[in-house]
């Protein structure tokens, strides 16, 4: 039988080009993470399947990969319910895994803690281009902190990290829980079907105003007057800037907080600043909505020209900490759609490699104290044997990536030669002993 060798479907290998991109562009976006006071933790990719499917992760929990108890057997009585079978889950994302760690270690952190976090994640996704079971994310998260300097923080950290990696002209969508709830309300919603407005309104971008509307008069029964008086308030919102958007939203939401207002003024008017300083734009989206269920206060998202879908989102979630600790602590976070963001940029990334290359009559004494040499230097190397024509040989290096080489022959001299020599379409760095 012929063994497929395949990953499993959604699932990719990483060739040795991909992770030198990876690493890179991480490498990168740490930089401006540890400059802003943002320190690496870890955390289990295994959590508890009750904390997993605790309310607050909104469509994401329909996705979990659930993880059988340790010695259950084959076969189980008729009946059995999963949850008799099932006590773990694979993580969804970093945030709720960050809550039980804030919760179980708060004692010996400083406040606010600034937390950033890198690592694979698992949904039950269907697959398809750019949409993973599993995949890597990044995040930033300020805890402790009530003001909205997180939300600015968080903003300007991670527009910067995306510049540094390459991808300027980005976008900032901005919008907050608490006015989509007043919205709601205003628009004489009834409270029980919020949430239904929300995941409908979320879809805006897939299937546009009639069909939102249609999926909420005709799928999710809610009242039509209701409906319209919510889309028609959310339409005259639109595209404002940050002089008129204080005035527009008590007009459009009488019942929205002075304290909402206040908030998203602050951040705007911090938004003003920042894109007057490098190559970004802001906007307030009041069709804005993120999928997780625990967010509390402003959201945000970051679009980029070349691409349909975000690159980067996150908000505030003032209780879901409370529920690892017992009482509500404030905390906002920021996730990088790291994925997307080495799909966008490609394995452009070519490192400084040097090939040692070694006739078979040279004494590997000698070979490795020349690598050794090199690798004191701060070079990256690999030994490797003269085989078959050296012209075919030199054009393989070059496809794997190595930039220049040293060749090794019996009676070779201290001395060495530089020169410039292109193979095939790529500059090669010649280095010879004679």
């Amino acid at each position: 039988m012929k063994i497929d060798n395949s990953p499993p479907r959604g699932t990719r290998d990483l060739l040795p080009d991909t992770v030198a991109a990876r690493d890179h562009i991480l490498a990168k976006i740490t930089e401006v993470y540890q400059r802003y006071g943002y320190q690496r933790i870890e955390t289990p990719c295994l959590e508890d399947i009750n904390r997993l499917n605790g309310g607050q992760g909104g469509e994401n929990q329909k996705l979990i990969f659930q993880v059988l108890r340790r010695g259950v057997p084959n076969q189980v009585e008729t009946g059995t319910s999963l949850s008799d079978l099932v006590d773990l889950g694979l993580r969804f994302d970093l945030t709720v895994p960050l809550t039980r760690f804030y919760g179980g270690n708060q004692a010996t952190l400083a406040l606010p803690f600034r937390s950033f976090q890198f690592g694979p994640v698992w949904r039950a996704e269907r697959p398809q281009k750019g949409r993973y079971r599993q995949f890597y994310q990044c995040d930033i998260d300020l805890i402790g902190e009530q003001s909205v300097l997180a939300e600015v923080e968080l903003i300007e950290a991670t527009t910067e990290a995306l510049a540094t990696v390459g991808l300027s002209g980005t976008t900032v969508r901005l919008s907050d829980r608490r006015f989509l709830s007043a919205l709601a309300q205003a628009a004489g919603l009834p409270q029980e079907s919020w949430d239904s407005f929300f995941i409908s309104l979320d879809k805006l971008d897939k299937i546009g105003w009639e069909g939102v509307r249609k999926e909420l008069i005709e799928v999710r029964a809610l009242p039509a007057e209701a409906v319209n008086s919510a889309l028609e308030r959310i339409e005259g919102l639109r595209d404002l800037d940050a002089l008129k958007l204080a005035d527009a939203l008590p007009t459009a939401v009488p019942t929205l907080p002075e304290q909402v207002i206040t908030d998203l003024a602050t951040t705007t008017d911090c938004l003003d600043q920042i894109t007057a300083s490098r190559e970004l734009s802001w906007e307030f989206d009041p069709t804005l909505v993120r999928g997780m269920g625990y967010y509390t206060g402003q959201i945000f998202e970051i679009g980029h020209p070349a691409v349909s879908s975000s690159l980067a989102g996150g908000g505030r979630y003032d209780r879901l900490i409370g529920r690892s600790l017992g009482k509500d602590v404030p905390a906002c976070g920021f996730s990088i759609g790291f994925e997307r963001i080495v799909d966008l940029l490609g394995d452009t990334v070519r490192r400084d490699t040097v090939a040692v290359l070694y006739e078979t009559e040279v004494p590997l004494t000698e070979v490795l104290a020349v690598a050794r040499d090199l690798r004191a230097r701060g070079r990256t190397v690999s030994v490797i044997g003269r085989s078959g024509k050296l012209g075919a040989q030199l054009a393989r290096l070059a496809s794997w990536g190595v930039t220049s080489f040293m060749h090794l022959r019996p009676g070779s001299k201290a001395n060495t030669r530089l020169e410039e020599r292109t193979l095939g379409q790529q500059p090669f760095l010649m280095t010879e002993r004679e």
